[in-house]
This record gives structure tokens, sequence and C-alpha cells, in this order.
């Protein structure tokens, strides 16, 4: 079980919860701009703050988009502490990040539903976790390699 965690993008989570979000309500007749408004618009749930306008108390409001971001900020940070293995499920994991970023960015490109901004956030943390992961993995395998330095 400890290997196929290893193996699997975590960043894929978010990127699911969001196709499933946008081609269900696209198969419901939801037009792009109003799946915009319902994932970026809509308040999940909003939290008093101890700061005030004009005398009355300030609230953050929370959208869905917000805590879809959140989470894969989350799973990012995983991801990040993932990459520092330099095995074979490590290269694998690498591998499939990429096709996830792939992906990503031609639905990005190419469907309405995914010209958000939640979701080009969700982009850039999958380019971040290819890119971090390489370096990271690289970086990791020059140290178990001893090169003789003459002497």
């Amino acid at each position: 079980m400890g290997a196929i965690f290893n193996v699997f993008p975590l960043i894929l989570v978010p990127v699911l919860i969001y196709n499933i979000w946008a081609f269900g309500a696209t198969a419901a007749g939801t037009s792009p701009v109003d799946l915009r408004n319902l994932m970026e618009a809509t308040t999940w749930f909003s939290v008093p703050m101890a700061s005030q306008e004009a005398g009355q108390s300030v609230r953050w409001m929370v959208t869905g988009g917000d805590m879809l971001v959140l989470l894969a900020l989350v799973l990012l940070f995983i991801e990040l502490l993932k990459s520092t293995s330099t095995g074979t499920a490590a290269i694998f994991n690498h591998a499939l990040s990429m096709l996830v970023f792939i992906i990503c960015l031609v639905e990005f490109l190419l469907h309405p539903a995914f010209a958000t901004t939640v979701f080009f956030l969700i982009l850039i943390m999958s380019l971040l976790d290819v890119l971090a992961g390489v370096v990271v993995t690289i970086i990791a395998a020059r140290r178990d390699v001893g090169f003789d330095q003459g002497g």
C-alpha cells in the first residue's frame, strides 16, 4: 500500500474534483460563466474577523474554489516531502506528475469550464510539483553519488 502512495501524484486529487465538478455541471447544461460564479462567488461559509470597517465587523468569505486551492496546497506540500526519495517509485511519481500537468494545461487552454483562476492555480501547483520533484530528486541523487576529487 505504501508503494502505491509513493507513486500516485496527490495533486491529481484536486484536479479530479475539479473535473467532476466541471464536467458534471456542463452535462447538466450550466454555462461556463455560471460555473465560474458557482466556484468563485458562491460562499460556502463565513468567519467573523476581529477587524472592523465603518463600525461593522468584517467577515471572511470562503468559497468552494478557496477550499479546493487549500486542498491542493496541502497535497503539494506532501508531494514535496515525497519528492525527497530517490527510488524507482519517485521516478514513476515524477512521470505521472508530468502527465497530470500536461492534462491540466490542455484542459485549461481548450475547455471553457477550466478557464478560471482556481484551476489556473491548481495548474501552477502541478507545474511546481513536477519542477520541484525533479530538482529535489537530482540534488538528492547527487549527494548519494560520491565523486573522487583526486588524491
